[in-house]
């Protein structure tokens, strides 16, 4: 990265395929999306990494662990992307966290053919607006107090059934979650969060900010939306705001919540292959 920070790109799936570009959320990975972007293996071209301090990235310094970091993180992979398998056209899949940085990148260019966008943590001035930050104050806070390490994998997946945020995952995504956010202490006593709880924190405590600054009008490529249902009491923070709906392709999956590729995988992965198909030169 521009700062000289290292992150890892992986490719999966079909290279003669159409290239799609995926990331994740805050605190979260991308193989934890497993149950979603296997589906699309046999068809697609994929390029995943995780986010700076997530995933198989090692943990650096704080301070750059923000939201305009993630931005210039994300136009430098497409770049690194194109250098390293050959310029095609690219469709970005990216959820929360990692679809805010893509809208904000947009607005300096785009990079991209297309964009799927999973339930994106989007704000606008005035009632919302105050909702949404209320939330995250309170979601950080959460994190901030949140046990850090863990005995064993087994231990941290036995706590996942109790959060509301995970009650709706489908067989397999507790025992997911333990293989791919957490890794062995350095000191070989137990296991630790690969995205340390500050550190999701820290991007939960300003993601009201940069919200408010995605401009859909500005946005040069076709972008779908999916969020989770708008009648559902949200599990993380209040979902993408419908307002927006008439500037772009917005849909969502029934009785999803925030965290919506774990859930209905198969119902996302449904989606995004209908809207893909209407992208020109994709």
């Amino acid at each position: 990265m521009a700062d000289g920070a290292a992150i890892i790109l992986r490719r999966h799936g079909n290279p003669d395929g159409p290239r799609l570009v995926l990331s994740h959320g805050n605190g979260l990975a991308i193989d934890l999306y497993y149950p979603f972007w296997s589906l699309l293996q046999d068809d697609f071209d994929l390029m995943l990494y995780d986010l700076r301090n997530h995933g198989w990235n090692a943990v650096g310094d704080m301070s750059a662990h923000n939201v305009p970091t993630i931005v210039l993180d994300h136009d430098r992979m497409l770049e690194a992307i194109d250098g390293l398998y050959g310029a095609k056209p690219k469709i970005g899949v990216f959820h929360s966290a990692s679809a805010l940085a893509s809208l904000l990148a947009a607005a300096q260019g785009d990079a991209l053919a297309a964009r799927v966008l999973f339930d994106p943590p989007l704000c606008r001035p005035g009632v919302g607006e105050y909702e949404f930050e209320a939330a995250a104050a309170r979601t950080a806070a959460a994190v901030r107090r949140r046990a850090d390490r863990f005995k064993s994998r087994e231990e941290f997946a036995g706590f996942l059934p109790f959060f509301p945020v995970f009650s709706r995952a489908v067989p397999g995504v507790h025992e997911l979650v333990a293989r791919t956010t957490l890794r062995p202490c350095a000191d070989g006593n137990g296991y630790e969060l690969r995205c340390p709880r500050e550190y999701e924190a820290q991007i939960i405590d300003f993601s009201g900010v940069y919200g408010l600054l995605v401009d859909f009008q500005a946005l040069h490529s076709p972008t779908k939306v999916i969020g989770a249902d708008p009648t559902l009491p949200y599990s993380y923070l209040p979902t993408f705001d419908c307002t927006d709906i008439a500037k772009v392709d917005y849909d969502f999956i029934p009785e999803a919540t925030h965290l919506l590729q774990l859930e209905q995988p198969r119902e996302c992965a449904a989606a995004l292959r209908e809207f893909v198909s209407s992208v020109p030169g994709a």
